[in-house]
């Protein structure tokens, strides 16, 4: 089967698409080739973010924000984390918005709860990528 290029997408790529993207590796790798992007320019990936990931067996230290421009023109699926973005057009064959809420300024409970909920849906989409 040909993996199916996938871009996770927010407004800064600081945090809930990172762990999609992080997850996505590290659970899919036979079938998703990940990425993940912004619209907005942003310093660093969020610390808490990184360390809740790596609790959970996924290195993100070397990840760092990207814009849309870092990332293939043309995907088979986007998804859209919840942040009320708007993108540039990105062509897609897929497109889906997972509602989640930014766990950002909150306790590190939010930053696991995110995680927790990413990887379940980064599950979900593997197993109907490979139906």
């Amino acid at each position: 089967m040909k993996k199916k290029t996938v871009a996770f997408v927010c407004v800064h790529n600081s945090c809930r698409s990172q762990m999609a993207e992080g997850w996505a590796k590290k659970l899919g790798r036979d079938t998703i080739e990940a990425y993940s992007a912004g619209t907005e320019k942003y310093p660093e990936v969020k610390p808490l973010a990184v360390e809740v990931m790596e609790e959970a067996g996924v290195d993100m230290s070397s990840h760092y924000p990207k814009l849309l421009t870092d990332i293939p023109q043309e995907v088979d699926i986007l998804i859209t984390m919840g942040c009320n973005v708007v993108c540039p057009f990105v062509p897609a064959n897929h497109t889906e918005d997972w509602g989640l809420d930014d766990p950002s300024g909150g306790p590190k409970e939010g930053f696991e709860n995110t995680r927790d909920l990413v990887r379940q849906k980064v599950i979900d989409l593997i197993v109907s990528i490979r139906r």
